[in-house]
């Protein structure tokens, strides 16, 4: 969707119930806090969850190729964009009819996942946060109460569960190698050949292929499926590229290192260059200006959402490559470590 556009995924606040662009490698180590924190966070890699305990008021997240791609598997609890979703759980996931955009009515594919577990909850020792996004930009035009084209949902498990062992996951590469893609849960639930989420469709003719929905299984027929429907034994395995899902990269969640009020002189003398349409270095960067200063003599009257969103921006501009920005609320409290905002920049 629109890059300028800024989604708040609205406060996460404890409870409610289970539903609710890249940069290289930068071989990042894990802060002091999360190497400290133990099994208050399982992943000690750079995908660690969020907020661990001691950590600042803000963190960040960066998208960034996956050095080793098999944490970004299921059990090894991953913080990732696009791909596949790693559903943490297996009970209560979202079925096709919570999963279509509120504009268009197609399936929405999903953008990313977030590894945010509550130490302190037994019932949340381990969780994760899903998003999902239409892919028709014109459906982030709309405007007017109703659905819209994002879906959040939540997934959580206590630490004692019938899916993962009670201890930390191996910090080494599994033995076996193991299918990219997932088409069937551990519960025996079905996963839909495109877009991973439930499938509870069959493919009438070899009865292997599973669909979330009637749009999935006809761009799945088209990709291939049509030649290997009758080849029983290649359906699961031959997952082909259907053009729908997004790159997946992994999220290394950092600490934001400067407060807001904490600016530094170069970094200042970039904001102001930003802010000041008269320093400008080439024509098209003048001709981009007068736009700028058209559109600012129509807005006459900033409201008060302007100037949040300009020092949001302005904020974020320390940070260009960021892809997450996760505010913790009521620092100090007993409840701090359970109440986030979270926007998608």
């Amino acid at each position: 969707f629109p890059s300028e556009q800024l989604s708040s995924l609205a406060s996460l606040a404890e409870p409610p119930e289970a539903l609710l662009p890249c940069r290289a490698p930068q071989h990042r180590r894990p802060s002091e806090a999360a190497q400290g924190v133990g099994l208050a966070a399982f992943p000690t890699g750079p995908g660690r969850p969020l907020r661990a305990m001691g950590s600042p008021a803000v963190e960040l997240g960066f998208a960034e190729e996956a050095v080793d791609p098999w944490r970004l598997r299921r059990e090894h609890f991953p913080s990732k964009v696009g791909g596949r979703p790693a559903w943490l759980g297996e009970s209560g996931l979202p079925g096709p009819s919570a999963l279509r955009c509120g504009v268009c009515g197609q399936p929405c594919a999903f953008l990313l996942q977030l590894y945010a577990p509550l130490p302190d909850r037994p019932d949340a020792f381990h969780r994760g946060l899903f998003l999902f996004a239409c892919r028709q930009p014109a459906c982030y035009r709309h405007a007017g109460p109703g659905p819209g084209s994002l879906r959040v949902f939540r997934n959580q498990l206590p630490r004692k569960n019938d899916i993962y062992s009670y201890e930390p996951p191996p910090e080494e590469p599994p033995l076996e190698e193991v299918p990219g893609a997932t088409v069937q849960l551990k519960c025996g639930a079905k996963l839909c050949k495109v877009c991973g989420c439930l499938g509870p469709k069959v493919c009438s003719k070899c009865h292997k292929a599973y669909y979330c929905s009637k749009d999935h299984q006809v761009r799945d027929w088209k990709a291939g499926h049509k030649a290997s429907c009758a080849q029983s034994d290649q359906i699961e395995t031959a997952i082909p590229d259907h053009k729908f899902l997004f790159t997946e990269y992994e999220i290394v969640i950092e600490p934001e290192e400067m407060e807001s009020s904490s600016v530094g002189e170069k970094d200042q003398k970039d904001l102001d260059k930003n802010k000041d349409p008269t320093c400008v270095a080439s024509p098209y960067e003048a001709v981009e200006a007068l736009d700028e200063n058209m559109l600012e003599a129509m807005a006459k009257h900033e409201t008060e959402e302007d100037k949040i969103f300009q020092k949001f921006k302005e904020r974020t501009s320390l940070e260009p490559e960021q892809v997450l920005k996760v505010h913790f609320l009521n620092l100090g409290s007993k409840n701090a470590s359970a109440e986030f905002n979270v926007w998608i920049v």
